[in-house]
Protein backbone atom coordinates (compact mmCIF):
# COMPACT_ATOMS: atom_id res chain seq x y z
CA UNK A 1 0.00 0.00 0.00
CA UNK A 2 1.26 3.45 -0.90
CA UNK A 3 2.25 5.71 2.03
CA UNK A 4 1.61 9.46 1.88
CA UNK A 5 3.39 11.68 4.41
CA UNK A 6 1.70 14.98 5.17
CA UNK A 7 1.66 17.79 7.71
CA UNK A 8 -1.36 19.48 9.28
CA UNK A 9 -1.69 22.71 11.21
CA UNK A 10 -3.98 23.37 14.13
CA UNK A 11 -4.22 27.14 13.69
CA UNK A 12 -5.17 28.70 17.00
CA UNK A 13 -6.52 32.06 18.01
CA UNK A 14 -7.09 32.21 21.76
CA UNK A 15 -9.25 29.21 22.65
CA UNK A 16 -10.43 28.67 19.05
CA UNK A 17 -8.99 26.43 16.33
CA UNK A 18 -9.43 26.67 12.56
CA UNK A 19 -11.10 23.79 10.69
CA UNK A 20 -11.38 23.57 6.90
CA UNK A 21 -13.71 21.64 4.60
CA UNK A 22 -12.08 19.88 1.64
CA UNK A 23 -13.06 21.30 -1.71
CA UNK A 24 -11.71 18.53 -3.96
CA UNK A 25 -10.80 14.87 -4.28
CA UNK A 26 -12.16 11.65 -2.84
CA UNK A 27 -12.81 13.25 0.53
CA UNK A 28 -14.49 16.43 -0.76
CA UNK A 29 -16.79 17.86 1.90
CA UNK A 30 -14.98 16.27 4.84
CA UNK A 31 -13.47 18.47 7.53
CA UNK A 32 -9.74 18.55 8.20
CA UNK A 33 -6.89 20.54 9.63
CA UNK A 34 -5.21 22.37 6.74
CA UNK A 35 -1.83 21.29 5.41
CA UNK A 36 -0.46 19.01 2.74
CA UNK A 37 2.30 16.84 1.40
CA UNK A 38 5.92 17.24 2.38
CA UNK A 39 8.44 17.88 -0.41
CA UNK A 40 11.81 16.09 -0.50
CA UNK A 41 14.32 17.80 1.80
CA UNK A 42 11.71 19.73 3.82
CA UNK A 43 11.30 19.42 7.55
CA UNK A 44 7.68 18.97 8.69
CA UNK A 45 7.74 22.55 10.00
CA UNK A 46 8.99 23.97 6.66
CA UNK A 47 6.40 21.95 4.75
CA UNK A 48 3.59 23.16 6.99
CA UNK A 49 4.56 26.82 6.67
CA UNK A 50 4.72 26.45 2.87
CA UNK A 51 1.42 24.57 2.59
CA UNK A 52 -0.50 27.06 4.75
CA UNK A 53 0.90 29.93 2.68
CA UNK A 54 -0.21 28.16 -0.53
CA UNK A 55 -3.68 27.12 0.73
CA UNK A 56 -4.64 30.02 3.01
CA UNK A 57 -2.35 32.95 2.00
CA UNK A 58 -0.94 33.38 5.51
CA UNK A 59 2.45 33.24 7.16
CA UNK A 60 2.40 31.13 10.29
CA UNK A 61 4.60 30.42 13.24
CA UNK A 62 4.81 26.62 13.50
CA UNK A 63 4.81 25.86 17.20
CA UNK A 64 4.44 22.81 19.45
CA UNK A 65 4.18 19.30 18.01
CA UNK A 66 0.79 17.70 18.82
CA UNK A 67 0.97 14.16 17.43
CA UNK A 68 1.70 11.95 14.44
CA UNK A 69 -1.29 10.05 13.11
CA UNK A 70 -0.95 6.84 11.13
CA UNK A 71 -4.18 5.87 9.40
CA UNK A 72 -5.03 3.31 6.73
CA UNK A 73 -7.46 4.65 4.15
CA UNK A 74 -8.76 2.12 1.58
CA UNK A 75 -6.17 3.05 -1.09
CA UNK A 76 -3.20 4.41 0.90
CA UNK A 77 -1.56 4.71 4.30
CA UNK A 78 -1.41 8.25 5.71
CA UNK A 79 1.26 9.50 8.09
CA UNK A 80 0.28 12.97 9.30
CA UNK A 81 2.47 15.16 11.53
CA UNK A 82 0.41 17.79 13.39
CA UNK A 83 1.56 21.05 14.95
CA UNK A 84 -0.03 24.07 16.59
CA UNK A 85 0.31 27.21 14.45
CA UNK A 86 -0.36 30.91 14.88
CA UNK A 87 -0.96 33.34 12.02
CA UNK A 88 1.78 35.99 12.06
CA UNK A 89 0.98 37.76 8.79
CA UNK A 90 -1.94 37.89 6.36
CA UNK A 91 -5.65 37.13 6.35
CA UNK A 92 -6.97 33.58 6.07
CA UNK A 93 -8.32 33.09 2.51
CA UNK A 94 -9.67 29.77 1.27
CA UNK A 95 -7.94 28.87 -2.00
CA UNK A 96 -8.48 25.08 -1.90
CA UNK A 97 -11.24 24.58 0.66
CA UNK A 98 -14.96 25.15 0.29
CA UNK A 99 -15.62 26.31 3.85
CA UNK A 100 -13.95 26.97 7.19
CA UNK A 101 -14.97 27.49 10.80
CA UNK A 102 -13.39 28.58 14.04
CA UNK A 103 -14.24 25.95 16.66
CA UNK A 104 -13.93 25.94 20.43
CA UNK A 105 -13.22 22.83 22.49
CA UNK A 106 -16.92 22.55 23.38
CA UNK A 107 -18.01 22.33 19.73
CA UNK A 108 -14.95 20.69 18.15
CA UNK A 109 -17.03 17.67 17.14
CA UNK A 110 -19.73 19.75 15.45
CA UNK A 111 -18.21 19.07 12.00
CA UNK A 112 -17.76 15.77 10.14
CA UNK A 113 -14.00 15.24 10.54
CA UNK A 114 -12.11 13.00 8.14
CA UNK A 115 -11.05 9.74 9.85
CA UNK A 116 -7.36 10.60 10.31
CA UNK A 117 -8.22 14.03 11.70
CA UNK A 118 -10.42 12.49 14.41
CA UNK A 119 -7.21 11.26 16.09
CA UNK A 120 -5.98 14.88 16.18
CA UNK A 121 -9.30 16.01 17.68
CA UNK A 122 -8.90 13.35 20.37
CA UNK A 123 -5.37 14.58 21.14
CA UNK A 124 -6.66 18.17 21.40
CA UNK A 125 -9.46 17.12 23.75
CA UNK A 126 -6.86 15.65 26.15
CA UNK A 127 -4.94 18.96 26.38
Amino acid sequence: MKTIEVVAGVIKDGNKIFATQRGYGDFKGGWEFPGGKMEPGETPQQALARELKEELTVDVSVEDFICTVDYDYPNFHLTMHCFYCTVINGELKLLEHEAAKWLEKENIRSVDWLPADIAVVEALEKN
